[in-house]
Formats: C-alpha cells, sequence, structure tokens
C-alpha cells in the first residue's frame, strides 16, 4: 500500500461495530465489563480508548512501528519517552532542541538524577566522545527546530548500537511523508502532533512510536502511569487531520520552495536555511533520508535590519508560535519559541536574535510570495 492510500486506510480506518468510515469519538470514561476479571479489551479511558487507539495504530503504521501512543501534547510525549530512564543515567542530547524540550531536561528531569551532554549531532566525533559509562541514550531532531540542521540518522543510530544505547528521534519537523526513523534505525519516534499531523491548529497533542516490543509494553505502562493522554475529541481530530496529511504536504513543500527562492535572491536576507536548497550544511544527508524537505524556513536580515519590523507588517502570513498549520505562521524565535534559553546559550547554537523562522502554509503561492515581497521592500 502506497503511503498516501496508508494514510486514509491504515490503522483502525472504520468502526468495527458499525463500519461507519469515521471512527466514532467514544468520550466515555469507563466501560461495562461482563464478568470480574474478565480483562476486558476497554475498562478505563486512560488505560484504552478506542478513538484514542485508532490514531495511535494509524502513526504506527505510518512509522512502521510496532506500537503508537498518544499523549495531551507533544512534550508529554518526549516525557514519557524520557521517564524509561532512571537516576543517574546519562543521555546525549542535541546542542538546539526545542525550547520546551531544552525546559524539560534542564528544568524537570535533571532534578530527578538525570544526566545530559548537549552535543552537535552532526558532529559524529562529538557523539562518540560524549558517550560515558552512564550513557543509555542519544536525543535529537532532525531537522532541527529553528536552524534545520540535519542529522544522520542511520550513521547516529549505528553508534548508538555498537554501544547498546537507544535512539530517540523527534521527528516533528519532517513527519513520516517525508521520512520514517524508525527504519533508518531509531527505536523511538516522537512528534508534536500539534503541528504537522495535526494540521489545522485546532488541537493540542503528542505522539511516540516504538519498533520494539519491549519498549513499546515499557512505553505504554508509562503512559497510563503518568496519565497524559490524548482525550477523545482530540484524537478524532488528529486521526482526521492526518489522513489529509499527503495533500497538505505537497502544497507546503511547493510553496516553501518558492519562498526560498525570493529569500535568497533579495538584498535584505543575508542566509537562508532550507533542508532542499543545494547550498545549505546538510543538503546531501537530506537528499539520502527524506522523500521530500519539508516546508520550514529560517533565515536572517541583513545586519541592522529589524526582524520585528518585517514580521509585523506581514499582511498573510500570521505572527504566531507553533508551525505546521494549514495557514503560513511566522515567528522570532529567540524572543518567542526558544526565549526560555539562556541568550549565551542560544547564541552559542547558532540561534540569532535577527533569525526568523517561517512555517510555510498552503495558501495560493501567490498571494505568500507577494506579501513576503512587500514586506521586504518596505525594510
Amino acid at each position: 500500500m502506497k503511503f498516501n492510500t496508508k494514510l486514509i486506510h491504515a490503522g483502525i480506518s472504520e468502526d468495527q461495530a458499525t463500519g461507519a468510515v469515521s471512527m466514532p469519538i467514544y468520550r466515555a470514561s469507563t466501560y461495562h465489563q461482563k464478568r470480574v476479571g474478565g480483562n476486558p479489551e476497554w475498562e478505563y479511558s486512560r488505560s484504552g480508548n478506542p478513538t484514542r487507539a485508532a490514531v495511535e495504530k494509524l502513526i504506527a503504521d505510518l512509522e512502521q512501528g510496532v506500537a503508537g501512543f498518544a499523549f495531551a501534547s507533544g512534550s508529554a510525549a518526549i516525557h514519557a519517552v524520557l521517564s524509561l530512564f532512571s537516576a543517574g543515567d546519562h543521555i546525549i542530547v542535541g546542542n538546539d532542541v526545542y525550547g520546551g524540550t531544552f525546559r524539560l531536561i534542564n528544568q524537570v528531569l535533571k532534578r530527578f538524577g538525570l544526566t545530559f551532554t548537549s552535543v552537535d549531532m552532526q558532529d559524529l566525533t562529538q557523539v562518540e566522545k560524549a558517550i560515558n559509562e552512564h550513557t543509555v541514550a542519544i536525543y535529537f531532531e532532525t531537522p532541527t527546530n529553528p536552524l534545520l540542521k540535519i542529522t544522520d540518522i542511520k550513521a547516529v543510530a549505528d553508534i548508538a548500537h555498537n554501544h547498546d544505547l537507544k535512539t530517540i528521534v523527534d521527528n516533528t519537523f519532517a513527519t513520516p511523508y517525508n521520512q520514517n526513523p524508525l527504519v533508518l534505525g531509531a527505536d523511538i519516534v516522537v512528534h508534536s502532533a500539534t503541528k504537522y499531523l495535526g494540521g489545522h491548529s485546532d488541537l493540542v497533542a503528542g505522539l511516540a512510536v516504538t519498533n520494539d516490543e519491549q519498549l513499546a509494553e515499557q512505553i505504554g505502562f508509562l503512559q497510563n502511569s503518568i496519565g497524559s493522554v490524548l482525550g477523545p475529541d482530540d484524537s478524532w481530530l488528529l486521526q482526521r487531520g492526518i489522513k489529509t496529511l499527503g495533500a497538505r504536504m505537497r502544497v507546503h513543500h511547493e510553496n516553501a520552495t518558492a519562498i526560498v527562492d525570493l529569500l535568497k535572491n533579495d538584498a535584505h536576507v543575508a542566509k537562508v536555511y532550507y533542508p532542499g536548497d543545494p547550498d545549505f550544511a546538510g543538503y546531501e544527508i537530506a537528499k539520502q533520508q527524506m522523500n521530500h524537505f519539508g516546508a520550514m524556513i529560517s533565515f536572517e536580515l541583513m545586519a541592522g535590519i529589524d526582524p520585528k519590523q518585517f514580521v509585523e507588517q506581514l499582511q498573510i502570513v500570521d505572527l504566531a508560535e507553533s508551525l505546521g498549520g494549514i495557514e503560513s505562521l511566522i515567528e522570532i524565535p529567540a524572543v518567542m519559541t526558544h526565549g526560555s534559553i539562556p541568550r549565551d546559550i542560544r547564541l552559542a547554537s547558532g540561534i540569532k536574535d535577527e533569525l526568523i523562522r517561517l512555517s510555510v502554509g498552503i495558501e495560493d503561492q501567490e498571494d505568500l510570495v507577494a506579501d513576503i515581497q512587500q514586506s521586504l521592500d518596505k525594510l
């Protein structure tokens, strides 16, 4: 079955009780049991819900894993996955992760005795050197947020497996439409499903998928124990959003390509970060491990130009946090999505105050290009 067909027919695509082609929203918190100790399929909705199970099975099929798990947010999914580890365990993490992940690691998980080392995941020598006797896992994003850095998933997974470590990849920016980390050797994939998978800026959700039965059992236990599960209404919205992922991503990508061309040829723009640009540092690896390059673009304006002026005079592109919706969204990471990271750490990882991040939507391409051009012209 081809990917675009799997989006619609994989997982649990119809209600087994009625044949409805849209999985119903089961809002029940508990379920009638026919006898004591009968081990029913459904007993309490924190432990399992038919609507949530449908979207969990769908993402497992799309990522080619054995089990998927739906959470109340991307941060909740990351928290559950990193809760696999214990006090004293050491985790290697990419040095330019999303600000919320940075906050979770440094202000929450370190308090419980986990230790972390941040490295440039593009430098495999750094990854190797960071491994010590307590290391249990390697965690990274690719493409990263917001610099779109590309990490060679297979190469890092090979290093991890050679040292009996787990590889965890945040696949939010790419989505399974563009990239399948489990196929490339990763053990666990996480998503902020709020973004491209939901696709309509109307839900908050997180997903985790693994291709290892033992890890699946452990993540399932943590999901139930911690309890930050995705509710049935949002599970239904997420499954509906995923079904149109292929159609949306094609337009996202076409629009992004046109905007990259515009930015690269405008005198106000100093640098463009986009995996599909042949001049981009990670282009060759991206070409090998991604089916398409996505629709996230970051760029820096020339020195002395105020990025706030640029983003505030756009008329179609919305100034807002988040990404991956049908509408184009723009933000300044230093004061918005990555504002929780101390400035010295941000600058050391390349996130300058002038950096702008653009999530390209599916509006008419001519309108988007014209809006960005008019704002550039006013600078």
